[in-house]
C-alpha cells in the first residue's frame, strides 16, 4: 500500500497542545514526530539514544552545559546521548523529532 507524503508544516501546525509530539511516521525502528514548542521544557537526558531536533519555524535554543546551541528554520542539531540539555523555544516553534520508537520526550524525568 502506498502512503500518501507528509506534510511536516500542517502535521505541526495542526497540534493543539505544546510539547506533545506526535507520530507522523515511522521508520525501521524510529518515530518521525512533529511538535509545537513554546517557553521552557524540562531540563533532561536521554540515556540510551541520540535525539535530533529539526526546526519546521521559528528558534529554538537547547541549553547544555557545555553550551547552548540555536538552530533555526531548515536547520537541526543532534543532542548526544547522555548530555543533560533543556529545549527553549523563542516564541512558537515547529520541530520534527527522529528518535528510536518508544523514547519519552522528557527522557530521565
Amino acid at each position: 500500500m502506498t502512503q500518501p507524503p507528509v506534510d511536516l508544516a500542517g502535521a505541526a501546525g495542526s497540534l493543539a497542545r505544546h510539547w506533545s509530539p506526535e507520530v507522523v511516521a515511522r521508520l525501521n525502528d524510529y518515530e518521525v514526530k512533529v511538535a509545537k514548542l513554546s517557553g521552557e521544557f524540562v531540563r533532561h537526558r536521554h540515556s540510551e539514544t541520540d535525539e535530533l531536533f529539526l526546526v519546521l519555524s521559528g528558534t529554538l535554543t537547547i541549553r547544555m552545559d557545555d553550551g547552548d546551541v540555536t538552530i533555526g528554520p531548515g536547520e537541526f542539531y543532534v543532542v548526544p546521548r547522555g548530555v543533560e540539555h533543556q529545549p527553549v523555544a523563542d516564541g512558537e516553534v515547529h520541530v520534527v523529532l527522529v528518535e528510536p520508537t518508544g523514547v519519552v520526550n522528557t527522557g530521565d524525568r
